[in-house]
């Protein structure tokens, strides 16, 4: 009889347990071409859970990688922020002949404390310099008539 008590000890132990919660990528970035001096959209978006089994599931704190180095988000950084979706907005891209700041790989790392952390995929955000459209790309709306004669 002792041995049938400690089996169902660990039975309910087991039965207690919380189960696994999954936690994964909705959105993850993708390569992306950027116009300097305009804005850039690096999109992520990380869950947890069942939303309906589990309505208040854990918020994923997300952060940027670039280059392999945590980006440093300063509250004051008026150019760069982690939207609440967990997406990272460049509001203006910066990229001349020697000061290229934002060109590079870039990966979203989701945390939650009681999960883990999982990373997405890299994505290369490559600068373009703005460009100039010439006459042969302008539309031009002509007012008046026109009359064909024989």
């Amino acid at each position: 009889s002792g041995q049938n008590s400690g089996f169902h000890l660990l039975y309910q132990f087991c039965t207690a347990a919380r189960p696994f919660s999954p936690f994964w990528f909705s959105v993850e970035p993708w390569d992306t071409l950027a116009v300097r001096g305009a804005p850039a959209l690096l999109n992520c978006s990380a869950h947890s859970g069942d939303p309906a089994l589990e309505p208040i599931a854990p918020q994923a704190r997300v952060e940027w990688k670039k280059d392999g180095t945590f980006l440093s988000l300063a509250p004051d950084d008026g150019r760069r922020r982690v939207l609440p979706d967990g997406s990272l907005l460049i509001s203006s891209v910066v990229h001349s002949k020697h000061n290229k700041p934002d060109e590079g790989t870039y990966q979203c790392v989701a945390t939650i404390d009681s999960l883990g952390t999982i990373a997405s995929r890299t994505a290369r955000l490559t600068v373009a310099g703005r460009t100039h459209l010439g006459p042969i790309h302008r539309k031009y709306i002509i007012l008046g008539s026109i009359s064909f004669s024989g």
